[in-house]
């Protein structure tokens, strides 16, 4: 059980990407598993990278100009993920014919939490929305967005509980902006959206 503390959030800069796989990573550095890859890149491209080429596609990720996500922290242990970008960049998104475009404005998309084993229900996703709702504040972003399930407070299962809820989107000041026709783990999506602006 992680200590209590306070939960700190930072870009998944190159030098934190030691944390970033510790986050994502498999134990089995061969494995082919998500490295939350599966939403950003087009199908072609996410299903090209296997093994290692991942972990090295998304440490090159990390040494860009504007991070993949925010890490957070707490008293000093990576304890969580969030994928935040541009929805330009986040390919599934910014041509899902599930999930629509509210208008033309060049929004960010927030879409995968994952906090590690020991760290659950201590607020962690929650500052991972947070955090990455200052992340793209300061990277000049008009609106953020986020594609939680709207589990109306009943249980999501752990492996889809990676899109957020919508409680706890609105608790980050998110609004529903319009219904989707994706669903993650039996419950509908909804496009929750916040002007920052």
């Amino acid at each position: 059980m992680a200590p209590a503390g306070t939960i700190d959030v930072r870009p998944a800069t190159a030098e934190r990407f030691d944390d970033v796989a510790t986050i994502l990573g498999p134990k089995n550095p061969e494995a082919t598993v998500c490295w939350c890859l599966s939403h950003r890149l087009d199908s072609k491209t996410n299903r090209s990278l296997v093994g290692r080429e991942r972990r090295e596609y998304v440490r090159e990720l990390c040494s860009r100009q504007i991070p993949p996500g925010v890490l957070a922290y707490l008293d000093g242990e990576v304890c969580g993920w969030a994928a935040v970008a541009p929805r330009a960049e986040a390919h599934p998104f910014a041509r899902s014919t599930k999930i629509p475009h509210v208008d033309h404005a060049p929004v960010w998309s927030v879409w995968c939490f994952r906090v590690r084993s020991g760290y659950r229900r201590r607020g962690v996703a929650q500052a991972l929305l947070d955090g990455a709702v200052r992340f793209a504040r300061d990277h000049g972003a008009p609106a953020i967005e986020g594609y939680p399930v709207d589990n109306h407070g009943k249980k999501v299962d752990l492996t889809m509980a990676y899109v957020g809820t919508r409680s706890m989107f609105e608790r980050a000041g998110f609004t529903p902006a319009a219904e989707t026709a994706s669903v993650s783990g039996g419950f509908p999506r909804v496009l929750m959206r916040l002007d920052l602006a």
